[in-house]
């Protein structure tokens, strides 16, 4: 979700011939981007030169070119990719604990040992291309939470009685007063003793306009002040901020993904065991009772090569990955292998509001002019957007943007001021022209008999919050004035999707539940897009907590749960939903990172394809499964019961994987993306 960074009523309240310019450091603007390169880890380096090393080898092998040209290539292959899980198996042996990799390196090494050097090579490519993978996403998951906290402020101006000074943001106390200038990032959450302003606080709570702050109203940690200045007292350690809490719930929800982690060690533990006990057996027995020792050692390698899981771990790869390769092609960016898969696990989907079922930011709605204003619609928009046009408020922009779309000729505007919190005045064509809000200060009565007039309910109340700006529409209004009388309303509101209800229709077909809606927006705005959408279950005004609460809470009900979301505040629920999806044009750095996978030409109904996709994918893989594990079981059986020859043990083996790789590539069809007639899955 992109911040706002020009608040409505560009500059304070004063009197200006020409527009005032406020520019803010692009630091101000948007979170610093901390992204770990995928060669600056050392895992990924070792596994590029495997690689390289393996893929040189390898044609002068099928060549039969003299062993001295190709066999240093493997050698430096198996040293590369090997050395270190290798290591690490090591030292988990002397913490009496076999791991898989350990394996994988005693059966390449035993396949080297007994001429099957190609095999051996290809088992240390595939494992330490896995690892690498694996420390890339462990870093980048790292950078996003340190991302995260560029959002607050080093320092911050504290008011004493002997003046202001600089402080650090973490040695701010409960109760210290703060001076927030305009264009400033606020240093810790708190409450405004004095002045008015407009806080762009989408990166809390997702609201996608700024919101007027007055004494009294809450403010955050993080967020974005506007060109008024404001008196903070500080009310929560910083330490306890809400933006402290995103970072701790992050890594809460993170933390939260190990008993499945944990589950797969353990299979891999007794798997390892097993066959290291099996090949060990097949050794010696045959031995004991007479077999020479050439011929027993020739039965335990070929049952270590035939048991080897390098079926089954293609098994389950080329599915998934030729599912993220064709979800890529389309859009979608899912990052990796076990991200792929959850999404097609999922049987409830909860998606934000703002910037993820709408476009998050505002666009003119309605033109309305007032009964005997002497205007059209056409006129009524040319004349707010000539007053606006200096102004940086999103709004401002939005009905400038409106009056550009329909080609209107915009009249120069002087003695331009805007007053944050209420709206802008200017002159034009020598008339006195006000656009702001309802509740800018004119007779209440006369307000409302206008706004009858106009066809429009600018609702009740003070109007110090956003909320109250809101009409039944579910849209914000803006009065136009002509030299004091009102001359026709504006209603500007955050639009819908075109494709978000055939993406919550999509959603809800797959899931068999409609969609929970989890806004940090107002109730009223959020009914609006529920109505528009289809979606029954909402909840709104939600922190980035309450958001984390709700995915749980669906979460303990034996739910599991896709999240879609764009901002910082979505990153918690992100983190801690069974799987994850950010918009991509215009997330968060921290949304991104956090997702399983990013929708990065923003089409919402690209969700419930990739959804389809990974179903597909976790068919194939089950199909995969069985095909190796039965080929495998055979081979096993055969080499235990029989004699099974070395060559034909290592051609079924290579068999058994070609033949699961072939089949999991069906997913790189075109068709496996495309809906067929009448939404249901194609069947693969």
């Amino acid at each position: 979700m992109s911040l706002h960074v020009f608040l409505y009523g560009a500059g304070v309240s004063s009197t200006l011939d020409s527009p005032p310019v406020l520019t803010l450091d692009a630091s101000a603007r948007t979170v610093p981007r901390r992204r770990t390169r995928f060669l600056a880890l050392p895992e990924a380096r070792w596994a590029l030169l495997a690689t390289a090393a393996f893929l040189s080898a390898l044609p002068l092998h099928f060549a039969d070119a003299p062993g001295w040209t190709y066999g240093p290539l493997y050698a430096i292959a198996y040293l590369a990719g090997g050395w270190e899980p290798a290591l690490e198996g090591l030292r988990a042996l002397r913490g009496k604990t076999l791991d898989v990799d350990l394996l994988m390196i005693v059966a390449a090494l035993g396949a080297a040992a007994i001429g099957q050097v190609l095999d051996g090579a290809l088992l240390i490519v595939i494992f330490a291309t896995s690892g690498a993978l694996e420390a890339l996403a462990t870093a980048r998951t790292a950078d996003s939470v340190r991302g995260l906290l560029d959002l607050a402020p080093a320092t911050a101006t504290r008011v004493t009685a002997d003046g202001e000074e600089s402080v650090p943001v973490n040695r701010l106390s409960v109760g210290d007063e703060l001076l927030i200038r305009p264009g400033e990032r606020i240093g810790a959450d708190g409450r405004v003793l004095d002045g008015t302003s407009e806080a762009d606080q989408a990166t809390i709570t997702g609201e996608p306009l700024p919101v007027l702050k007055t004494p009294g109203d809450e403010v955050f940690a993080g967020t974005l002040n506007g060109t008024g200045a404001l008196r903070v007292r500080v009310e929560r350690d910083p330490a306890d901020s809400v933006i402290a809490r995103i970072v701790t719930l992050v890594e809460e929800a993170s933390r939260t993904k190990a008993p499945t982690q944990l589950f797969i060690e353990m299979i891999e533990q007794r798997y390892a065991v097993g066959v290291v006990a099996a090949t060990l057996t097949v050794f010696a027995v045959p031995l004991a009772f007479g077999a020479d020792l050439t011929g027993a050692l020739l039965r335990a390698m070929t049952f270590m090569i035939v048991a080897s899981p390098c079926a089954v771990v293609l098994a389950t790869m080329p599915p998934l990955l030729s599912a993220i390769a064709t979800a890529g092609r389309h859009g979608v960016l899912v990052k990796s292998a076990l991200a792929m898969e959850r999404l097609g696990e999922i049987d409830t989907a909860a998606l934000d509001k703002t910037g993820t079922l709408t476009e998050g930011a505002p666009e003119v709605t309605a033109v309305r002019p007032a009964t005997g204003s002497g205007l059209d619609e056409a006129a009524l928009l040319a004349l707010a957007a000539a007053a606006e046009h200096p102004s940086e408020h999103p709004l401002a922009r939005a009905i400038v943007a409106a009056a550009r779309t329909r080609d209107l000729r915009l009249a120069p505007a002087r003695d331009f001021t805007a007053k944050p919190g209420h709206g802008v005045t200017a002159t034009v064509d020598g008339r006195f022209i006000t656009v702001g809000r309802p509740d800018s200060g004119l007779d209440a009565e006369a307000d409302t008999d206008a706004d009858a007039d106009a066809g429009t309910d600018t609702g009740t109340g003070t109007g110090t919050r956003m909320d109250r700006d809101t009409d039944v529409e579910g849209g914000t209004v803006v009065r136009v004035e002509r030299d004091g009388a009102l001359v026709g309303t504006l209603v500007l509101a955050d639009r819908p999707r075109a494709d978000a209800a055939e993406t919550a229709a999509g959603l809800t077909a797959l899931t068999g539940t409609s969609p929970v809606l989890l806004t940090g927006d107002n109730p009223r705005a959020a009914a609006q897009v529920a109505t528009a959408t289809g979606i029954t279950d909402v909840r709104a005004s939600l922190l980035p907590e309450d958001k984390v609460t709700a995915v749980r809470e669906l979460q303990r009900a034996g739910r599991k749960v896709l999240f879609v979301g764009d901002g910082v505040n979505d990153a918690p629920a992100l983190a801690a939903a069974h799987a994850g999806v950010a918009m991509g044009r215009a997330g968060s750095d921290l949304a991104l990172e956090t997702a399983d996978a990013v929708v990065v030409r923003d089409e919402l109904a690209a969700i419930p394809a990739v959804v389809r996709l990974s179903r597909a994918a976790r068919r194939l893989v089950v199909q995969n499964l069985l095909v190796a594990g039965t080929l495998i079981t055979v081979l096993v059986l055969w080499d235990l019961l029989g004699h099974l020859p070395l060559p034909l043990g290592v051609a079924g083996h290579e068999g058994s994987t070609v033949l699961v790789g072939l089949n999991g590539l069906r997913l790189l069809r075109e068709s496996a993306w495309r809906r067929p007639e009448g939404g249901r899955p194609r069947a693969l």
